[in-house]
């Protein structure tokens, strides 16, 4: 009989098991070839744009505040209590009309008792002619010379005395009108800061409302008078030709473009001695009131048109010490260019030096992109959404294709990835749109 197993060849056993199934496992692993270690990858597919040159409006964009174009502050002239709110706060009300009204009856009685002191003054004036007269045609024979001129000194004053209560007469028709508050100008009225009832003073600080015209709107804005000097000097080498006229556009805080343009009220004639800028006040339509005083908001200020090559902010970055870079494609490798920029224009720089007219820009496939990488070219255009697409091939008559469907760009892709020599798989996405 043969001997059984002892325990420990039963354990060697079982090792010796799980070491050949360990290195079936790893047979198959060993002959296959490790990741990013085969042969290159061949040249990336790039999508590119060729630069041409044009005029550029030159367009600065400035800080502003909205500020009424016209704003009165309801103070009342006499004292009262305020017996009516005659008005509604927001609605618009007209040069003139009635906002406020204090009671009266004081200021009534005035007028009554100054008509009573004109009467009797008028009958003294009166009294006194007479005398006058009188006197004149009895001169000599039964008036002394003393006499008349004692009577017209009388009627001289009495005609002051007639003259004093003309004037207080009036003044007090004065004070009667004011007991009625109206809007000097037309405009939007504030929420009252008194109700009826309540006891106001002549020219007192507190103002009873504001009413606020808000059409047209001013907005003033700042700008530093060394770019002003800058700008000047571009216009006299000849880089920049200023326009017939300046344009001004105003971009709410939403970002929205107010519909109308603006005209330029006053230019700034004096440097702040803090900030080293100037003030400007530019006038706006408002006619419904989609700006507020007190509001920030920018104004695009085109000054004129310069030339210039646009270059897409898509297709460039910003290099450590802060230059402005892009790749540029020849001879089917990627270049890097240092570029120099005199503004934005929409979404795109606009560049007098580091690229040429007619150079290849590289707008799409820049991920890891490398200066003196080898690459393919694919013309592309960027929509107005900002999403760079194929420019669709030429027909044999000229014209373009129609446009294909999901399907056929699909089929397109594969076979362009499949001439170019790329791994891509079926089922890799249209190249008919680059974000």
């Amino acid at each position: 009989m043969g001997r059984e197993p002892s325990t420990a060849d039963g354990g060697a056993g079982r090792r010796g098991w799980a070491l050949a199934v360990l290195l079936a496992l790893l047979a198959p692993m060993a002959g296959a070839q490790p990741m990013g270690g085969g042969g290159p990858s061949g040249p990336t597919e790039v999508g590119v744009m060729e630069l041409a040159s044009e005029q550029v409006p030159y367009t600065l964009t400035l800080p502003g505040r909205a500020v009424a174009y016209e704003e009165a502050g309801i103070r009342p002239r006499v004292n009262g209590s305020i017996e009516e709110v005659a008005y509604r706060p927001g609605q618009p009300v007209e040069a003139g009309e009635l906002l406020f009204r204090i009671e009266d009856d004081s200021y009534a009685a005035a007028v009554a008792a100054a008509e009573a002191t004109r009467a009797g003054a008028e009958a003294a004036v009166a009294t006194a002619q007479a005398t006058v007269d009188r006197y004149r045609s009895l001169e000599g024979s039964a008036v002394t010379r003393a006499e008349l001129e004692t009577a017209e000194a009388a009627l001289s004053q009495a005609q002051a005395q007639l003259a004093s209560a003309e004037a207080g007469l009036t003044s007090a028709r004065l004070d009667l009108d004011r007991t009625a508050i109206r809007s000097p100008i037309a405009g939007i009225p504030s929420v009252p800061a008194v109700s009826t009832g309540e006891l106001v003073t002549a020219n007192q600080a507190d103002a009873l409302a504001t009413v606020t015209r808000l059409d047209p709107i001013y907005v003033d804005v700042t700008e530093s008078s060394a770019r002003m000097l800058r700008i000047r000097e571009r216009i006299d080498q000849g880089s920049l030709s200023p326009g017939g006229e300046i344009d001004f556009r105003l971009v709410l805080e939403t970002g929205a473009v107010l519909e109308g343009e603006g005209t330029l009220v006053t230019p700034g004639t004096s440097v702040s001695t803090t900030t080293g800028t100037v003030d400007i006040r530019i006038a706006f339509d408002n006619p419904q009131g989609d700006v507020l005083p007190g509001q920030f908001l920018r104004v695009e200020v085109t000054l004129g048109t310069s030339e210039g090559l646009l270059v897409p902010q898509r297709a460039t970055s910003r290099a450590p010490n802060g230059d402005l870079t892009a790749f540029v494609a020849g001879e089917g490798t990627a270049r890097e260019v240092t570029l120099t920029s005199t503004g934005t224009y929409r979404n795109a720089w606009v560049v007098t030096e580091g690229v040429e007219p007619g150079n290849l820009l590289i707008v799409d496939g820049l991920n890891n992109l490398r200066d003196g990488a080898e690459i393919t070219t694919v013309p592309v255009t960027i929509d107005e959404q900002g999403v760079v697409r194929d420019l669709a091939p030429e027909t044999p008559d000229g014209g373009e294709a129609a446009p294909e469907t999901a399907g056929a760009a699909t089929s397109g892709t594969e076979t362009r990835a499949e001439a170019s020599g790329s791994a891509a798989s079926p089922a890799a996405a249209p190249a008919t749109a680059r974000e």
